[in-house]
């Protein structure tokens, strides 16, 4: 069975297609790869915070809202999107105005830059990225007047290079995957003596990433004070689970009341689904990398998996099918009545939001109802100028009649 529904957004159209499955209802252009819930679910604060390191959480904000040009980024209502599903509201947090970096990403590397390196010059950072983390940790050894080494993969767009060049950085392309690239970083670092600024944890190397993840808690702090309403659901991306256990940290230290908390994962890259769903860290083999770049990575961080084992209510995956169309439904203010510029990684929050609400099962299982307040997180807007243009491009070709 096909239901129709048109959107009028300015003079054009847009045919909104769902399509069900007898079976169970579920949405068809709209569908999830995956869906579990968490059977070893059980929110604690204190231990939440414990691993993060709760100091860190509260300097974080006391240092980068001092940082020049700092301000929260917009928490913009979706409620176009919100009326559609039946829902009470849907926020979507705009990491795309976060300083000039155009990503949460700004407040993580950057933070753990400044607080590693405390004013010594002399000192050279390295570190491995897919992109934005880089860019991050650039900008922050800029600052800083420090140099700054970031190894890349091949999949790495040049121009998300270029982006990190115009930094000062001096970038390192690698054959093979991000891991090829982080396992290159960390040679030349201990060969070279550079101090590494990782997001990522292994066994004794922690500290870094619990202050990157620190940083990410800023978006939590800003949000609980840009809204009265309760959050009752919150979306969270994962690739490696650094932002999504900032962001659980952030709830954990900033929210009166808990939500229920789903991670979002690439079909192909779903590390997080499948190490809750086993209750130990599992390693994903991708075959086959996602659009979504920044998080299509192969195995949780030590230090997120910690937080994240307990803490998260259900996980999902998704496929790369709806991302071109998620990104221009975004900017043609399909979702809601601003523009928005939602790069590739912004799009799996409102995609498994909305094949969630369709799946009836699941639907039931998560509690959607008519006071849901439902946080989404639009994690960057185009940092990668040429891909966001193409994948723009794409999605309105696919939403034209």
């Amino acid at each position: 069975m096909i239901k129709e529904a048109q959107l009028q957004t300015g003079k054009n159209k847009i045919l909104w297609i769902v399509s069900k499955k007898m079976s169970n209802s579920e949405d068809f252009e709209w569908r999830l790869s995956n869906f579990i819930s968490n059977k070893n679910y059980n929110f604690d604060r204190k231990k939440i915070l414990n691993a993060c390191g709760e100091n860190y959480i509260d300097d974080a904000f006391k240092v980068i809202s001092l940082w020049k040009n700092y301000k929260p980024t917009p928490l913009i209502k979706l409620d176009k999107l919100s009326n559609k599903l039946g829902l009470n509201n849907i926020f979507y947090k705009d990491e795309s105005k976060r300083f000039h970096l155009k990503s949460f990403k700004a407040l993580g590397g950057a933070y753990a830059v400044e607080k590693i390196t405390k004013g010594n010059k002399n000192i050279t950072v390295a570190t491995a990225t897919a992109g934005n983390h880089g860019r991050s940790v650039a900008w922050g050894s800029q600052r800083l007047g420090l140099k700054c080494k970031i190894f890349i993969s091949e999949y790495v767009s040049e121009a998300r290079a270029n982006a990190m060049r115009e930094l000062g950085a001096d970038v390192i392309r690698v054959k093979g995957n991000y891991e090829k690239s982080l396992e290159e970083c960390i040679t030349q670092a201990n060969k070279n003596g550079w101090e590494i600024i990782q997001d990522v944890a292994w066994e004794n190397y922690e500290n870094v990433p619990k202050l990157t993840m620190a940083g990410y808690s800023v978006m939590i702090k800003e949000i609980s004070n840009q809204t009265n309403q309760y959050i009752t659901h919150v979306f969270l991306q994962a690739g490696v689970g650094g932002m999504a256990a900032g962001a659980i940290a952030g709830i954990a230290k900033y929210f009166k009341r808990i939500p229920k908390i789903i991670v979002v994962e690439p079909e192909n890259a779903d590390c997080v689904l499948k190490s809750i769903q086993k209750g130990s860290l599992q390693k994903v083999n991708i075959k086959k990398e996602s659009i979504m770049g920044g998080m299509s990575c192969g195995e949780v961080s030590l230090v997120p998996w910690k937080v994240l084992r307990e803490s998260v209510d259900s996980c999902c995956s998704i496929s790369d099918d709806n991302v071109a169309k998620t990104v221009a439904m975004l900017k043609n203010k399909i979702f809601g009545d601003e523009k928005i510029t939602g790069g590739e990684c912004s799009t799996p929050g409102i995609i498994s939001l909305i094949a969630s609400s369709k799946n009836s099962e699941i639907r039931k299982k998560l509690e959607f109802d008519k006071n849901s307040n439902i946080l989404l997180m639009g994690c960057e807007g185009d940092a990668d100028e040429t891909l966001y243009n193409k994948l723009l491009s794409k999605g309105n070709i696919e939403l034209s009649i």
